[in-house]
């Protein structure tokens, strides 16, 4: 059941960080964080976790802090049985750990951008909103694809042209195909899957007007036209951007 409960009573709020610039977060989502008493984040083991790194400095001195170590990120093929078995385990005991607290304590779950876009908290949410013994509250945040193409300067979208996000782990035959039907293009999850959509691009013919922002609205930023930039070490929330060019009023003139 899903409850806007006051700020002390019992409950899992689920509040959206923003793409990475503290000030770009909600004043809503900066209460919670500041008033929190226990704090719950993903991260890869032997990692900080991006979400709370997000936070640091803010959080109460005195809040208990509950790190949510993925079992396997990159080990092993997102697609095999072994790695779905261990994701959907380690999503279940949280799950329970989190409801069992959650129904005696507000319990804050942080995450980077959106909590609804491609965010690992959705697979909490569905499940605990299927328990139906937890109240729940998700606060929105600026998604990170937003703050990105902000920082090429450029508006992505314009008229009616037609916006696409995809993720950098699909095949390039499909990466290509969704390119091909869109005039704007997001590409999200990008790191080692680079080199990929680099030729899913060029096959496209969009190559040229790429755009890859790295490490967006934070201090670390990095903006450059795709064809500028090597298949290096690239951080997985990288994000690939293509602009549309779309309808305008100046066209006409």
């Amino acid at each position: 059941m899903l409850n806007k409960s006051s700020l002390a009573a019992p409950g899992l709020i689920c509040v959206g960080l923003g793409p990475g610039d503290p000030e770009l977060m909600s004043i809503k989502a900066d209460r919670l964080v500041r008033g929190a008493r226990h704090v719950a984040f993903f991260r890869k083991k032997g990692r900080p976790g991006k979400a709370r790194q997000l936070v640091e400095g803010m959080l109460n001195p005195q809040a208990a802090e509950y790190p949510m170590e993925y079992p396997v990120t990159t080990e092993i093929p997102v697609d095999s049985p072994a790695y779905v078995q261990q994701l959907a385990q380690f999503y279940e005991d949280w799950c329970l750990r989190l409801a069992a607290l959650a129904k005696q304590e507000q319990v804050v779950v942080l995450c980077e951008g959106d909590p609804f876009l491609y965010g690992s908290f959705m697979h909490l949410y569905t499940r605990l909103r299927a328990r139906g013994d937890v109240d729940l509250q998700v606060v929105p945040g600026i998604p990170g694809m937003v703050g990105c193409w902000h920082a090429t300067g450029e508006p992505i979208t314009w008229g009616d042209d037609v916006l696409s996000v995809m993720t950098g782990t699909l095949s390039e035959d499909e990466l290509v195909r969704r390119m091909d039907t869109a005039d704007a293009l997001v590409v999200m999850k990008v790191g080692r899957n680079l080199p990929r959509i680099r030729r899913a691009l060029a096959r496209a013919g969009r190559a040229d007007a790429a755009w890859l922002v790295q490490n967006g609205t934070t201090e670390q930023q990095q903006v450059a036209r795709l064809s500028d930039v090597g298949d290096e070490v690239c951080p997985y929330f990288a994000i690939v951007l293509v602009h549309g060019q779309g309808r305008r009023p100046e066209a006409a003139w």
